[in-house]
């Protein structure tokens, strides 16, 4: 059976690096989720830790990590004047927010719950 935990890495590491790489060229991703350069730097960093430990070192930490991150993220964006706070330092709009929680969850649960 694959290493989920690696597996997961790897493909998050991937799309938060090409999320990252194309928000240098837009202010938004799909015209829905918000982006500016200091978001697609954290992007592009993230990304290429993902993808280091999905090939090379274990996942389990990476997909806690961002989990967390997400989580704390997506809950700050529900938050009265600290969702104006991150749409003025990183363009996090609502749709951004949602989605960080989203991955949040899911990583979290993968963390979490796929024992290997």
């Amino acid at each position: 059976m694959a290493n989920v935990q690696k597996t997961y890495a790897l493909i998050l590491g991937i799309v938060l690096f090409v999320i990252g790489v194309w928000g240098f060229f837009s202010m938004s991703i799909l015209g829905i989720f918000g982006v500016n350069i200091w978001q697609s730097v954290l992007h592009v960093i993230a990304g290429i830790f993902g993808v280091y430990v999905g090939t090379k070192g274990e996942g389990k930490g990476f997909n806690s990590t961002i989990g967390w991150i997400g989580l704390v993220l997506g809950i700050l964006g529900f938050i009265p004047s600290v969702d104006t706070l991150l749409l003025s330092w990183l363009n996090i709009n609502a749709a951004t927010t949602w989605l960080h929680l989203v991955i949040g969850v899911v990583s979290l649960a993968v963390y979490f719950l796929i024992k290997e």
